[in-house]
């Protein structure tokens, strides 16, 4: 089998079956509410939005659905929910399943809040603002 080379979302999604499409596009449109700023992407090959560096993942497989937010991400995911297998920076939806949407969109605002305040600590001030000895 080929491998395919997604340059947008919207293609990704449509290689699917119409109810794996029907979840991906209700988990793609809570990322956006609850992240309207941050800009779709394939990366890695998966479906990525990004806001100052990569937000949050997810992708489909046979039995699942894969949410990858990060270990921060999981750690409040966790807090949550118990109903879901997780590892390091993932958390599996099995497709049989409700997706937990409410949740996911707790774990995107609170990675927004992590991208930003990481970007603000990372950002120099001007020059004119600097002092030197």
């Amino acid at each position: 089998m080929r491998k395919i080379d997604y340059s947008t979302i919207d293609q990704y999604i449509r290689t699917f079956s119409d109810d794996v499409q029907a979840r991906l596009e209700k988990l793609r449109r809570t990322i956006k509410r609850a992240a309207p700023d941050a800009e779709e992407a394939i990366s890695y090959q998966m479906p990525t939005f990004k806001l100052k560096g990569n937000l949050v993942h997810f992708a489909a497989f046979k039995n699942h659905i894969g949410f990858f937010p990060g270990v921060s991400g999981v750690q409040v995911f966790k807090k949550g929910s118990s109903a879901f297998e997780t590892s390091k920076g993932t958390v599996r939806f099995p497709l049989d399943k409700p997706l937990p949407l409410a949740l996911v969109a707790k774990v995107v605002r609170h990675r927004v809040k992590e991208n930003l305040d990481w970007a603000e600590k990372k950002k120099k001030p001007p020059i004119s603002a600097r002092t030197f000895s």
